[in-house]
């Protein structure tokens, strides 16, 4: 087994190791627009506050993989 293999998350249900999702509970998300001189808008940014739980799934066979979040968020670049 080489370094990368022990690294990646791996469903132990189907075997993925590269696609998943994440669920969040309680989320306000706050976007700003300008509206242009042509009256069409553009995003200027948004802000999300997220007040509840975030789950973290296997988006092929909706394996709950919540114990592998933080090393997600670790190599979220």
């Amino acid at each position: 087994m080489n370094k990368n293999s022990t690294m990646r998350i791996v469903c132990p249900e189907c075997g993925n190791d590269t696609d998943f999702f994440e669920v969040a509970d309680g989320v306000i998300i706050t976007t700003r627009y300008v509206q242009n001189d042509d009256c069409s808008f553009s995003q200027d940014g948004d802000e999300s506050q997220i007040l509840g739980d975030i789950k973290f799934y296997c988006a092929e066979c909706n394996a709950d993989l919540s114990y592998s979040h933080q090393r997600f968020l670790a190599m979220l670049f």
